[in-house]
């Protein structure tokens, strides 16, 4: 099939890059030259394990193409997806320009049927204004007639695990109309997902407006997880329970499960934050108040700053003099991702209070260097109090404490000898309770987690 891919943005370019190596010929539209040059050369401006090989060759198997040309785009697919940014307004809505201006060019374009794809996280009711919009760029040309329809088709992707994602998906949830063009839709996108399906069936088809939903609905009940998780860590550190071994005990129940129950520093990244935010407004405008979605959003703002709490118990709050080895930027591991990283929060408290802070990271390194510059835009000088390491040993030289902050492999066996040897003061402030805090006793090393039983 044809299909266009309007955005290169991370759910975009693996969007595209896959369909590609389905055997579809795609098309990716994006407004950045820059951008687009890049990924022509083969070179993918994300970091996202086994992504900048699907792009090489999909690109050598000429079935993937990148470019600027607005009406090249529309008159190549006959499915165009819409993967364009909704980043949050102030008032917490998702913005939804870039998504109406997609749509616009559509209709300005088109002059066949076309299958019109919301793959961008959107409010629900946003199909409504995305077909509006192309009615009306079609009637400025005068073509009342010309048919369309749209779809929704929410991404599921997990960052670091984005393309296996979507080459072996749980479930295809697709939205469309009851009308003729919307089944003439529907079976146009089981041609396009029919891989999908030959060992099970994977398509959720529903209402538009339900699986503009379910999308929220879904991230909104993993951020609850993790909230609910932090806010049982920290009543375990008062009680003296052991919060790993509570979730060990509540995840077995089969009703439960064991994922998104670790306490942690708080989630962060492009999805959770904003989508909870989005679907708290969308109650609001209805005259309803998400009470269990206000307290995450809150519980996880507070858990950023929990990890900094346990330093200043330890140290002070006057950290001046103090090298801290940080390991982990990124919100999570296996993506160069920085948006409402919790390292982010930590590093900017840790530098105003006075400390040295000598940071790793597996790939965030130059991401992070462009984020923080930004966070202390005020405050530029206190930039010079940040290092960056080439190695998970070399930050630990010197340092009075390690602390951790994302979980990559490359953190979970340390060389507690060499650590030692190399540290001030061995001491470790765990913010993704990596270790168990018996063995950092039994080998000499002072353990702080979260909720975990010293």
């Amino acid at each position: 099939m044809n299909i266009t891919i309007i955005g290169t943005g991370y759910v975009g370019l693996v969007t595209g890059t896959c369909l590609a190596d389905l055997g579809n010929h795609v098309f990716c539209l994006d407004i950045d030259p820059a951008k687009i040059e890049m990924l022509k050369r083969g070179e993918v401006p994300i970091y996202e394990p086994g992504l900048a090989e699907l792009v090489q060759a999909n690109i050598a198997a000429e079935r993937l193409v990148f470019s600027t040309d607005v009406a090249a785009a529309v008159a190549h697919g006959d499915v165009q997806f819409i993967a364009v940014g909704t980043p949050a307004d102030e008032d917490g809505s998702a913005d939804l320009h870039y998504v109406l201006e997609a749509a616009r060019n559509i209709g300005r374009h088109m002059t066949g049927f076309k299958v019109v794809v919301d793959k961008s996280t959107v409010p629900v009711g946003t199909s409504d204004k995305v077909a509006a919009v192309i009615r009306e760029a079609l009637a400025a040309r005068g073509m009342d007639e010309q048919r369309f329809a749209v779809v929704s088709n929410p991404e599921f992707l997990k960052e670091g695990a984005a393309v296996d994602d979507f080459m072996r998906p749980d479930r295809i949830v697709l939205g469309v109309g009851e009308d003729d063009a919307g089944q003439e839709a529907l079976s146009v996108m089981r041609k396009l997902y029919a891989p999908f399906n030959r060992n099970h069936e994977r398509m959720r088809v529903m209402d538009l407006r339900s699986a503009e939903f379910t999308k929220y609905a879904a991230n909104a009940m993993l951020a609850t997880r993790i909230s609910f998780m932090n806010e049982l860590a920290n009543l375990a550190d008062r009680v003296g329970a052991d919060i790993e071994l509570v979730r060990q005990g509540i995840g077995s129940d089969p009703r439960i499960g064991y994922n998104f129950l670790y306490a942690g520093t708080g989630y962060g990244g492009s999805c959770f934050p904003k989508d909870v935010q989005a679907l708290t407004h969308t109650a609001q405008e209805q005259g309803q108040r998400l009470r269990v979605l206000e307290a995450v959003e809150a519980v996880n703002d507070e858990q950023k700053q929990v990890l900094l709490e346990k330093i200043f118990q330890r140290f002070g709050r006057d950290l001046t003099g103090r090298r801290l080895a940080l390991w982990g930027l990124s919100f999570k591991p296996n993506t160069d991702d920085m948006r409402e990283a919790p390292s982010r929060v930590l590093i900017g408290a840790l530098l105003r209070a006075g400390a040295r802070v000598v940071a790793h990271d597996p790939v965030a390194v130059t991401e992070a260097r462009r984020v923080l510059a930004l966070d202390f835009a005020d405050a530029p000088q206190l930039l010079a109090g940040i290092h960056y390491a080439s190695n998970p040993l070399q930050a630990l030289e010197g340092a009075d404490a390690l602390v951790i902050v994302t979980e990559w492999k490359a953190y979970k066996s340390p060389q507690l000898d060499r650590l030692k040897a190399l540290m001030k003061t061995p001491l470790i402030f765990d913010g993704r309770n990596l270790y168990e805090p018996w063995n950092m006793r039994a080998a000499g090393v002072e353990y702080v987690g979260i909720g975990r039983r010293a």
